[in-house]
């Protein structure tokens, strides 16, 4: 078996992945290029603790941007064993394209063009790449379960628009290719070495530093929260099981359960023993109030089927949170 080239190794699922994939005895080839987005002490935190256990060159990290595509392609040229590429890196979070949009569309469409052409030119030796879209394709929605099949032409945000673009690009590199992918949709992931941006994040930092939780629309608004090793779960069984012929599957990923924001704040003001103080705001330009998976696709291709309840989740949260805030 040959070695996995991850994306995003240093982010907060492409840690999570690195981790899984390292324990199953496999070589990874981590790629990232520790912007500044949130804090890079974060990720090169994450990347340490990836190194503890594994074997002598089992993990090999570069330092590099996906858009620098002439890196990226020399890069997976020269690691001649690639033959699976997990693509998770991308410059995430809804509001901050409404402030830095070139950022957008240099990581999640360049680098997306990169990674696509980087498979091209292996010239069949790498034999299926793995790639992560997002719930925020489907737009502003409150008609019930997310289908794969659904209309994703009306995004709410420009980082919805640019992984949009992600898996356009990807149908025509099968179309002139014949390349095997799977884009999968991740729905709200949270848990441990989770984002700073991120709510779970941002809750338990205002709670226990007595400030008051932003909640926008009022609070009126429903995540399909799913915890992140029941994403790695997903991503593997993905990743394991290519299309038997050249092909672009996308795939819903998440907890097929939304829950109120207000449940978020229950569970942490229970595993925290504080309670929040609330801020009731209107709703954020580019934000979509509800986000609800329909992961029968998943279940019926690969037996995946997420287990984690949001208060075990947030349990678990909360238990890497002291330990890393000492």
């Amino acid at each position: 078996m040959g070695a996995v080239l991850v994306t995003g190794a240093a982010g907060f699922i492409g840690a999570h992945l690195c981790r899984a994939l390292l324990a199953r005895g496999e070589e990874v080839v981590g790629l990232d290029n520790l912007n500044p987005y949130y804090d890079p002490a974060l990720k090169r935190r994450r990347l340490a603790a990836l190194t503890e256990g594994a074997r002598p060159g089992q993990f090999r990290f570069h330092q590099l941007d996906l858009a620098d595509h002439e890196a990226v392609l020399a890069l997976m040229a020269a690691e001649a064993g690639l033959d699976r590429v997990a693509h998770l890196g991308a410059q995430a979070g809804v509001r901050w394209s409404l402030e830095q949009p070139f950022a957008y569309t240099a990581s999640n469409v360049t680098g997306q063009l990169s990674v696509l052409e980087g498979v091209r030119r292996a010239e069949g030796r790498i034999r299926h790449t793995v790639y992560a879209s997002t719930s925020s394709v489907y737009g502003a929605r409150t008609d019930g379960a997310f289908r794969e099949g659904d209309r994703t032409d009306h995004p709410a945000s420009l980082y919805a628009a640019t992984k949009k673009a992600g898996e356009v690009m990807a149908d025509s590199y099968v179309c002139l290719y014949g390349l095997r992918l799977t884009g999968l949709r991740f729905f709200t992931v949270y848990g441990p070495w989770g984002r700073p941006d991120m709510a779970v994040w941002l809750f338990t930092d205002a709670m226990t530093q007595g400030r008051p939780i932003r909640l926008f629309n009022e609070g009126r608004m429903r995540r399909d929260f799913t915890f992140v090793e029941d994403i790695v779960a997903g991503v593997l069984a993905a990743l394991d099981h290519p299309p038997e012929a050249p092909a672009h599957r996308l795939y819903n990923i998440g907890n097929s359960q939304p829950e109120e924001l207000t449940e978020l704040v229950a569970a942490l003001e229970e595993e925290l023993g504080v309670k929040a103080q609330l801020e009731l705001l209107p709703m954020q330009p580019g934000d979509v109030p509800t986000t609800f998976a329909d992961t029968s696709a998943m279940r019926r291709d690969f037996g995946w089927a997420p287990t984690t309840r949001l208060r075990d989740g947030v349990g678990h949260w909360a238990r890497w949170w002291r330990e890393y805030h000492g």
